[in-house]
């Protein structure tokens, strides 16, 4: 029990860090899955400042084309033009979108890396001619020639993912304080993509609440699969994620046991998860014993399934303050200032200590959707009940 009341005062600590209300203008995106197109090109030869690079990693997430529009208009806004290219999770593209924005003149580069350590050659020329690079939200490993990270505590987001499962059990209370459940529970663990140094971060911190709860047995991870190797979704596909669910339901779940609680770290994995428990026969609802699962990005299909009761939670990265210190950090540089940074010590990418500036996150639950997602116009009412974007 002491160790119950240890990880609820530290998650309480969490959540009390993270229920600050977010500002600024709406996501307004959508989730183009069918596309085909590696890019999106926008270079406006009216604009009076520089051209920038933006280099995002695919179309296929509504959230890296909120990122993108934010990104794209907040420099715009400043007079710069901007090519905004989205790869379609190909290295080789990325690659070759990356070269491309150096070759016409770019003055800055943001990166949104797919994988990050697999674009020296690119960042290379671009320190040759003097162009900084920002790496954006993914860290860029194995390079010197990176100067700086913006980001969220990201570490701090995988607490929050694993505070919100204990919640969900009933383990602990939204407050932190601690609930009235014991266990023990059977749980299944899911990280992101190795190639995406955020994964790491995320999975460590979730670990650091949830692993004293194994070791205690209030928590049961039955499939035994408790290291990173064992529990990543390569580029955080979803039907990855989906099989992955399905393999261990049939392979672990068969004596007619249960899975209560998943620990997912994107809500395209979770819906995933939550479509593999689906077929296999689980409640349809939560309040009806359908498992507990997170998520993080607050994308609008995974907000309305926290609505409808089926997902419990996600964790809310408003991607409008993480473009406008993208776009704060560009202007920066290219006025021939030193960017603000609030971590210098945290993110090493195996050759250096990139510079960061870390952003606040917020847990969601079906009560505060309206608070943290609608009154701030990330999502409308009609959006969230719907499950669509509006174009």
């Amino acid at each position: 029990m002491s160790l119950k009341k240890f990880v609820a005062a530290a998650a309480g600590v969490t959540i009390a860090l993270s229920l600050a209300a977010c500002s600024g203008g709406g996501a307004g995106a959508t989730d183009d899955t069918s596309s085909s197109d590696t890019s999106s090109s926008s270079d406006s030869g009216s604009m009076e400042g520089g051209l920038i690079g933006v280099a995002m990693p695919t179309q296929t997430s509504s959230r890296w084309i909120a990122d993108g529009n934010a990104v794209k208009s907040g420099l715009e806004d400043l007079g710069y033009s901007v090519d905004l290219q989205y790869a379609n999770n190909d290295i080789p593209t990325q690659q070759q979108q990356i070269d491309g924005m150096i070759s016409k003149g770019a003055e800055a580069l943001i990166i949104a890396a797919i994988d990050g350590t697999t674009l020296s050659g690119q960042l290379q020329t671009a320190a040759d001619k003097g162009i900084p690079i920002i790496s954006y939200d993914r860290l860029i490993r194995d390079s010197e020639n990176v100067d700086f990270y913006v980001t969220f505590d990201n570490f701090k987001v995988g607490v929050q993912q694993a505070t919100s499962l204990l919640v969900g059990l009933g383990i602990l209370n939204e407050d932190g304080s601690e609930g009235d459940a014991t266990g023990p529970f059977n749980i299944e663990l899911f990280a992101g993509s190795l190639d995406d140094n955020n994964a790491f971060f995320f999975f460590n911190g979730a670990m650091s609440i949830l692993q004293p709860l194994i070791d205690d047995g209030t928590l049961v991870v039955k499939s035994g699969q408790t290291k990173i190797e064992q529990v990543n979704i390569l580029r955080w596909e979803q039907e990855t994620a989906q099989k992955r669910m399905e393999d261990l339901l049939t392979s672990t779940y068969s004596d007619g046991s249960k899975v209560q609680g998943v620990l997912s770290p994107y809500d395209g994995l979770s819906r995933g998860i939550i479509t593999a428990l689906q077929n296999a026969g689980y409640p349809a609802t939560i309040s009806e014993g359908f498992p507990v699962v997170t998520g993080q990005d607050a994308e609008i299909e995974s907000v309305k399934f926290i609505a409808d009761d089926v997902q419990f939670s996600t964790i809310f990265k408003d991607t409008r303050l993480l473009a406008d210190q993208a776009v704060t950090v560009a202007q920066a540089y290219l006025n021939g200032e030193t960017p603000e940074a609030n971590d210098t010590e945290t993110y090493d990418n195996g050759v250096k200590v990139v510079p960061s500036y870390l952003l606040e996150s917020t847990i969601i639950y079906a009560d505060n959707i309206q608070s943290q997602l609608v009154d701030t116009g990330y999502w409308t009412a009609d959006e969230v009940a719907s499950g669509i974007a509006a174009g």
